[in-house]
């Protein structure tokens, strides 16, 4: 489809009433303004309300067929069910859709994007479909992605520290309870303490996360690994094209409002030298190199919620392998993890639209 005659592309944002959505919203605001028309769609119990959007009020239609007429781009941030069936649809009229779910990630017609790393994936689409990665892979791959430019990676180890809003609102809203509840107690200091404070209050999590960190995240799949660590490993390869890489994951839901850490343990084909390293890390595209222990300078989500790089620091060489590097990162997971990285591919797409 061609853009409109203003010659701007129409974009839709379906989703726009959600967590994400929010995020969505406020970067189209603060970023270049190249849409035309911006339709705000969600389901149709929100249908009517308004939002604020570049400065004006713009009321939220409901999802249907006719909201995609006239639309060149839609970036979808819906449950995996929803995307499933409304992203085909919206194709079907020629509307290139940008997928935030993972129904569509790991098809092999569908490129899965991410803006600093395989940019060129975004042009092939034979389904009109193109997918954002999950918010833990996002936490870590622009970064990994810049090193493995360099020095080519054979092997990845990675924990992650995944904060509450990955599992949504109620993830935030559990948390925030929970927190209440033992704010100004001794708890924390016997067995089962916490949890009989907490009692059934544990919202979307196995085990209160107060007070405590769960080693799990996601539903469970073959052989004890969890839906969460085995999108980190299927990602990764697709993103980075190595269909075989070594990949170990263990996800860790921690006391954190917004913004995933890791640390990565990555193994290239090469010996590394920390130098390099961080010249790369410090000249890559949305990375902040934010390195200086001896000062007490590493990232912390604390630091970087609210911020759109992937921060790292702790870069070291491994101890007992010369082709190994260690690395903490940070990223806000409905910005990068999320949201911008949506925003980043239709932004892509909208230049490949206008020529420009």
């Amino acid at each position: 489809m061609a853009p409109n005659s203003a010659g701007r592309p129409t974009l839709a944002v379906v989703g726009a009433t959600g967590s994400v959505g929010a995020v969505l919203l406020q970067i189209l605001s603060q970023h270049a303004d190249i849409w035309g028309e911006i339709r705000l769609v969600a389901s149709p119990r929100s249908a009517g309300r308004k939002l604020t959007l570049r400065g004006a009020e713009v009321e939220v239609v409901a999802l249907e067929e006719s909201v995609f007429d006239g639309v060149d781009v839609a970036m979808f941030d819906v449950p995996d069910e929803v995307a499933a069936a409304w992203a085909p649809v919206a194709a079907a009229k020629g509307v290139v859709v940008v997928d935030n779910s993972a129904a569509f990630r790991m098809d092999p017609e569908v490129p899965l994007v991410v803006p600093e790393v395989n940019p060129h994936a975004a042009r092939v689409r034979p389904r009109g479909i193109i997918s954002s990665a999950n918010c833990t892979t996002l936490s870590m791959i622009v970064a990994v992605g810049a090193l493995h430019a360099e020095f080519g990676l054979s092997e990845l180890v990675v924990s992650s520290y995944q904060a509450v809003s990955g599992a949504g609102r109620a993830g935030v809203e559990t948390l925030r309870a929970q927190l209440s509840l033992v704010a100004g107690t001794e708890l924390g200091t016997s067995p089962g303490d916490v949890r009989r404070a907490v009692g059934d209050r544990t919202g979307p999590f196995p085990e209160p996360v107060a007070l405590n960190v769960v080693p799990w995240a996601g539903s469970l799949r073959a052989d004890g690994w969890s839906s969460e660590e085995m999108k980190v490993r299927d990602e990764t390869r697709k993103i980075l094209g190595l269909p075989h890489l070594p990949v170990a994951v263990t996800c860790v839901r921690v006391p954190v409002v917004t913004t995933h850490s890791a640390t990565v343990h990555a193994r290239f084909q090469s010996e590394v030298t920390v130098d390099k390293a961080r010249e790369i890390l410090a000249t890559a595209p949305g990375v902040v190199l934010f390195d200086n222990p001896a000062a007490g300078e590493f990232p912390t989500p604390a630091d970087a919620v609210g911020t759109d790089p992937t921060w790292v620091g702790r870069v070291r060489r491994s101890l007992d392998d010369p082709a190994g590097l260690e690395l903490f990162v940070c990223g806000d997971n409905l910005r990068k993890g999320a949201a911008l990285n949506t925003a980043q591919i239709a932004e892509l797409v909208a230049a490949e639209l206008t020529g420009s």
